[in-house]
């Protein structure tokens, strides 16, 4: 009897802790919305915490890659609620880490025989020239000693989204494809977020956007590796 009992208990654990995801998302969305500060930065390490609590009771077997990559996203997110560049640097030091280990993640569950050769070269391709017009675009707004160190940062969010179509290539069924296209929201979250913090001519003029991507993109790259 008791390990019908223990998967009931877990069951109920990564349901609750699922609900309260969506739940924090979505009041620091309409906190996003709102422009309400406070309670985004009340709101945002919450976020990440929860999905990494999903995941843990819901993955088997649970990756340490995957739960270093999310570790360090949390990390990312608490470093970029304070003001200033350094915080922004730190911030995006701890994302470039949380993306390494994404790649790994991906590398390791990817059959790349499997995989076209001609798109191996093509998508990095895509991913470098899209990065390179959203920074020739930014530049004039971007401090100068951060702006090569963004361009390098935006093109390994592009490594992650290539190893995260080819994983989706070589494998069967919508399980990668779910994680690729949460990949995918991840990178249009990351160039938003440069778009509103320093671009104040943008059309975007708040976290709205950038935080729907992001939770959204976080959650079906989690969803994706525990239906695999």
């Amino acid at each position: 009897m008791r390990q019908p009992l223990v998967l009931c208990y877990n069951t109920d654990m990564k349901i609750i802790a699922l609900i309260l995801f969506f739940i924090v998302t979505g009041i620091h969305l309409y906190a996003s919305l709102k422009q309400d500060k406070p309670l985004r930065n009340k709101t945002k390490p919450f976020i990440l915490l929860l999905l990494l609590a999903f995941y843990c009771l819901s993955a088997d077997p649970i990756m340490l890659s995957v739960v270093a990559a999310l570790l360090f996203s949390w990390l990312g997110d608490v470093l970029l609620i304070p003001k200033g560049l350094q915080w922004f640097t730190a911030g995006g030091i701890a994302f470039m880490i949380s993306h390494a280990f994404f790649i790994a993640t991906y590398a390791k569950l990817t059959d790349f025989s499997r995989v076209n050769k001609a798109v191996i070269v093509i998508l990095p391709i895509l991913f470098i020239m899209t990065t390179l017009t959203i920074f020739r675009k930014l530049r004039p707004y971007l401090p100068k000693a951060l702006f090569y160190p963004m361009l390098l940062y935006l093109l390994l969010n592009g490594a992650m989204n290539c190893f995260a179509w080819f994983r989706s290539l070589s494998a069967a069924g919508a399980a990668a494809v779910i994680t690729a296209i949460g990949a995918l929201l991840f990178f249009v979250s990351d160039s938003s977020l440069f778009f509103v913090r320093f671009n104040k001519n943008s059309r975007l003029k708040t976290h709205f956007l950038v935080m729907l991507t992001y939770s959204l993109g976080e959650f079906l790259i989690v969803l994706g590796l525990i239906l695999h």
